[in-house]
């Protein structure tokens, strides 16, 4: 029987458009795919999102790439205008909560990012588990990033479902026993919800 249902955050929770918005306002002295290049796929990211790196040097670091002299300040703002939440997820994320359902997050994510963009949306609060990367020490699709979302939850791995656009992550999530869904579309997700029995 399903009790958690794991949320993922970018391109669901917060619409595909919110990234794309923030490495556009990064990019105006460089171009847009050297920003995502910075942003989302550097190693500097990946040490920023696992906590090895300071945020202190991962926004120096950008910067220098960047070549921008933009405040830390400012690309905070600039981050918090990006992003707007998807309305109809929300929605749902409520919905299963108040039927009973745990709610999670298990999230390759930064420090910046969800502390900037909950002070905008007050978004944690809708979730009773939250798996951060930068705070656990490790990014999906390792298997220990499963077992910290398991162990939150305190849940067996079966009762606990997850949907991710990555199928090496929603690969690693099955082996440890989470009902684990490749993420196409919304849509699907809710429908895959469905068939394990969570009516919404």
């Amino acid at each position: 029987m399903v009790k958690a249902i794991c949320f993922d955050l970018d391109g669901v929770y917060f619409t595909e458009d919110s990234f794309k918005r923030f490495a556009q306002a990064m990019s105006v002295n460089t171009d847009y795919d050297t920003a995502v290049q910075i942003l989302k796929k550097s190693p500097e990211m990946a040490s920023f999102k696992k906590g090895e790196m300071s945020e202190e040097a991962y926004w120096d670091f950008a910067r220098r790439e960047l070549k921008l002299d933009y405040s830390n300040e400012k690309i905070f703002e600039l981050l918090r205008g990006s992003y707007e939440v998807n309305e109809r997820v929300v929605e749902v994320v409520k919905k299963v909560r108040e039927l009973g359902y745990k709610t999670c997050i298990c999230s390759n994510n930064f420090e910046t990012r969800i502390r900037e963009i909950d002070a905008k949306f007050d978004f944690l609060k809708n979730f009773d588990v939250k798996v951060f990367s930068y705070l656990v020490g490790c990014i999906k699709p390792s298997e220990e990033i499963f077992k910290y979302l398991v162990g939150a939850a305190s849940v067996d791995p079966s009762e606990i479902v997850y949907s991710d656009d990555s199928s090496e992550a929603v690969e690693t999530a099955k082996k440890i026993g989470i009902n684990a869904l490749h993420y196409e579309d919304f849509d699907g997700f809710i429908k895959y919800l469905n068939e394990l029995g969570v009516n919404i």
